[in-house]
């Protein structure tokens, strides 16, 4: 009952304009804020998924690396040695995985 006599009052004070607009700025403010905060979370989901696919990446590469120079190996043939030598560290966690398997 309180809130309804705050609102009559405001009417009563600046106008039905200016308290309608007041009121549909507060919802739009409302509204927004929900948006905003259902986006970040997305966001945060999206970057998640990409460091994880980041890090597919470089670990298949490293695999790639080791099989190719175990086929390398097997047949007698020179491993590139110019495609390991570009090769970069693995890095997770903050350590680096200088292994090369």
């Amino acid at each position: 009952m309180k809130k309804s006599m705050e609102v009559f009052n405001l009417i009563t004070d600046v106008g039905a304009p200016i308290a309608g607009a007041l009121i549909m700025g507060a919802f739009l403010f409302i509204i927004i804020k929900q948006i905003m905060t259902n986006l970040v979370q997305e966001i945060k989901t999206v970057k998640g998924m990409s460091a994880m696919l980041i890090t597919r990446g470089k670990v298949m590469n490293n695999d790639i690396i080791r099989i190719d120079t175990s086929v390398s190996a097997a047949l007698g043939l020179a491993p590139d040695l110019q495609r390991i030598a570009r090769a970069e560290n693995f890095v997770e966690d903050g350590k680096i995985d200088a292994r090369r398997d």
